[in-house]
């Protein structure tokens, strides 16, 4: 995989930046961390080189003196939301954040929950919390957030929150995703803090959008289609351009709630030590781009990948039509279709031989190859795909069935016989079990085997919908897929 971003680099700068702005407040500092702390594939896909725990590894140096509470809105309890990348409710992932904060050296002090208004799932899910000795806080919804500074900036607004219990200098305040509101847990503590005679300050350590790219560079419009179902929209900073006469780009609720924040340090110091809402930020990931063409190419692909992905949402009931709508115009803006990804096309193009008949797949390798599948009796397109892939990387010949048609058949009998199964066709994870068992006798499903990692970083596309399992498989084998918004009963 061709690289674009330097890592090591944006360590180094990355970590100064965040120090000095620390020091620039001195007893307490509330960082807003959005995005991912440790998993942040988003990132790793726009920017090639970008590792998914760059932050964490950072941060990790402050531990001693960090603690960090987790943020979930009560919005996203009720509707069940899901993490896209691992398949889990917000709810749950809080506490699998929490665990793995906690295994690497991390204090986890709270969970805070958001946009309360007396929902009963919030309530049990504190309970929840409570039950696994979690300390839990309520944040109200306020009428007229965020552009009722006055009402906002009182003991009817931040004032009516619960006080979160701090002990530390550096405050990390993270979250599952999105819009849950971490900025607003940041400002009502600094009210808190200051009506208890405490000095603390507030900077924001967002990666996207990237301030000092362009408007409609591929990186940010990527940024765009991954916050659809939020309808974030990437502006210019009006009042970064008015203090410096300079363009820098910001998003819209961060741009919406600069005046809460500009009126909130105005009354604890008596002036706001920032100009704008970039000022807030302490992003140096722009810095680091190494090759931009690359980032370019990687980030039209993501808009892509998230377009399929929200087309299959809709079709699953899950998503809108606004959503759909939406990153379809991002296409214009960042100058693509759906063509643009190669594998689509591939796809397609095998299913059209099969006079539209066989699902289809197709995957790109790191050199450039594009290899195709399609159903069978015995297999599906995508356990298809692995094994041509797999014996395409290990030099075998095409035309050797690495699975004895008689070894498929039992298999099948047992799915569907036993099991009760509809589907007789063998998934990935079936596949990949039959690999095995063959490996030990059979040099060609060993070789086979082993060339699997080879397969990270490379792009994907089906003509149907593929079950969770294959889904699961393509993610663990670090595979970016995406399929057509068909289901295979249809």
């Amino acid at each position: 995989m061709k690289l674009g971003f330097d890592n090591d680099k944006y360590l180094k700068i990355q970590s100064e930046h965040i120090k000095e702005r620390i020091a620039q407040f001195g007893n307490k500092l509330y960082l807003e961390l959005g995005g991912k702390l440790f998993d942040d594939y988003h990132a790793s896909r726009v920017l090639p080189g970008f590792q998914p725990d760059s932050k964490l590894k950072m941060l990790k140096q402050l531990s001693d003196s960090a603690e960090i509470v987790i943020v979930i809105s009560a919005v996203d309890i009720e509707k069940q939301k899901v993490r896209g990348d691992l398949g889990i409710t917000y709810d749950m992932d809080v506490l699998r954040l929490r665990d793995e904060f906690q295994r690497r050296g991390f204090l986890v002090s709270s969970v805070v929950i958001t946009h309360y208004n007396g929902q009963g799932s919030a309530d049990a899910y504190r309970q929840k919390l409570s039950r696994l000795g979690i300390k839990a806080y309520y944040h109200y919804t306020i009428d007229g957030y965020p552009s009722n500074v006055s009402l906002i900036d009182s003991d009817q607004g931040f004032g009516r929150n619960d006080y979160v219990e701090t002990t530390r200098p550096l405050v990390i305040v993270t979250a599952p995703g999105p819009g849950s509101g971490k900025m607003a847990v940041c400002l009502s503590q600094l009210y808190h803090e200051h009506q208890r005679g405490i000095e603390a300050g507030y900077a924001k350590f967002e990666t996207f959008p990237v301030w000092s790219l362009p408007l409609k560079h591929p990186v940010n419009i990527a940024y765009e289609a991954a916050t659809a179902d939020l309808d974030d929209v990437n502006m210019i900073d009006p009042f970064h351009y008015e203090a410096y006469g300079k363009i820098a780009i910001n998003y819209n609720r961060d741009i919406e709630i600069f005046p809460v924040l500009n009126a909130l340090f105005e009354g604890i110091y008596g002036e706001n030590p920032y100009k704008s809402p970039t000022d807030m930020g302490v992003n140096m990931v722009g810095f680091c781009i190494s090759d931009d063409e690359v980032c370019q190419d990687a980030s039209k692909n993501e808009i892509i990948r998230r377009y399929y992905t929200a087309l299959n949402r809709l079709a699953n009931g899950d998503g809108t039509e606004a959503e759909v709508s939406k990153i379809a115009l991002l296409f214009k803006q960042a100058g693509i279709n759906s063509a643009y990804r190669k594998t689509t096309v591939a796809a397609k193009e095998r299913k059209e031989q099969s006079l539209g008949q066989r699902a289809a797949a197709a995957i790109e390798l790191d050199d450039g190859t594009i290899i195709t599948s399609e159903e069978s009796p015995l297999l599906g397109p995508s356990a298809a795909l692995i094994l041509n892939a797999t014996k395409y990387l290990a030099g075998i010949d095409h035309n050797l069935k690495l699975i004895p048609q008689e070894l498929i058949e039992p298999i099948q009998k047992t799915k569907t016989e036993y099991l009760g199964g509809n589907n007789p066709r063998l998934h990935t994870d079936e596949v990949l079990v039959a690999l095995s068992v063959l490996s030990p006798h059979d040099p060609n499903c060993q070789r086979a085997l082993q060339h699997l990692p080879e397969l990270r970083g490379c792009q994907a596309h089906c003509t149907v919908m593929l079950s969770e399992v294959d889904q699961k498989i393509f993610k663990k084998l670090g595979v970016g897929l995406t399929c057509d918004p068909v289901h295979k009963s249809r």
